[in-house]
């Protein structure tokens, strides 16, 4: 569930709406993107399968040269090993080079989406209601930077030796509890109001690492905890429709002015969201 819904809310396909000059080129962006990211999860099932029969098999990728101990490297480096196996050391330097260079792309778009959306939509937008300066919007950002790089790179000191795919399905739990319920309900149902949608994203935010952290994974591996208080490791079945619920029932009963007339609002908004009509006009303002 988090890697289907949650392919829909990572800043990585986001931040496309914000980079293009108008709605046509939005919707191809974010196709080109959505493509590339399935592509990426299909063919983890090849090498999935690949490396169990190839490396799985194979003693000199195990310490001690006895299959089925533990990996050289740890787990992390399957995909390395496979590479090796398949295509030797050309092979294996061209995959350790397109890693590198993906971690950094990943990294900086990261920290480039959290950053702005600190520094326009929660410090300029709600904090100064649109008064902040052109000025103060780049110090938040450069402010916003360093905290999350420094944020991150304690986490990853916290995680060393985690399985990365592990930390990427934690990623994909977060944008499914989080920013997915919001997505679709603002584009299909008419009765979602701005209270609701950020109520339902802090409701999702909160419970999804929340539950994340209290889970083997974290408590028990991390924390070193005998036994997790959440008993799994991935919570989206849970924190999903607790996203859903809030958001629904936080839109149902605000009966403020503002909540009306974004309800009457969602035919117009409908209609462009699916034909573009209008988005050309509305860029303008």
């Amino acid at each position: 569930m988090a890697t289907v819904l949650g392919l829909s809310g990572l800043p990585h396909i986001l931040m496309r709406f914000f980079t293009v000059p108008n709605a046509r080129e939005a919707r191809k962006s974010v196709l080109v993107a959505s493509t590339c990211i399935g592509y990426m999860f299909l063919a983890m099932f090849a090498i999935g399968l690949a490396a169990i029969v190839i490396v799985g098999t194979d003693p000199q990728y195990f310490e001690g040269g006895q299959v089925g101990g533990k990996l050289l490297g740890g787990s992390n480096m399957v995909a390395m090993h496979l590479a090796s196996a398949t295509g030797g050391n050309v092979f294996l330097g061209f995959l350790a080079a397109v890693a590198f260079a993906t971690i950094l792309a990943v990294v900086s778009g990261l920290t480039l989406a959290g950053a702005a959306a600190i520094s326009h939509d929660i410090y300029a937008s709600v904090l100064c209601r649109g008064t902040a300066t052109e000025a103060a919007e780049i110090a938040v950002t450069k402010k916003a930077t360093l905290i999350i790089g420094v944020i991150a790179v304690l986490l990853g000191i916290g995680f060393r030796g985690q399985n990365l795919a592990f930390l990427v399905a934690l990623a994909f739990n977060v944008a499914a509890s989080a920013n997915f319920p919001v997505l679709v309900l603002s584009m299909y149902w008419r009765g979602l109001s701005s209270r609701g949608a950020v109520w339902g994203i802090v409701a999702g935010l909160v419970s999804s690492v929340t539950l994340v952290v209290l889970s083997p994974a974290v408590w028990k591996n991390v924390l070193g905890h005998p036994t997790a208080i959440f008993p799994y490791d991935h919570p989206a079945l849970f924190t999903v429709p607790f996203a859903f619920l809030i958001t629904y029932l936080c839109s149902r009963f605000d009966t403020s002015a503002r909540a009306k007339a974004e309800r009457q609002a969602f035919d117009a908004q409908l209609v462009r969201a699916h034909t573009g009509h209008g988005a050309a006009a509305a860029a303008k303002h």
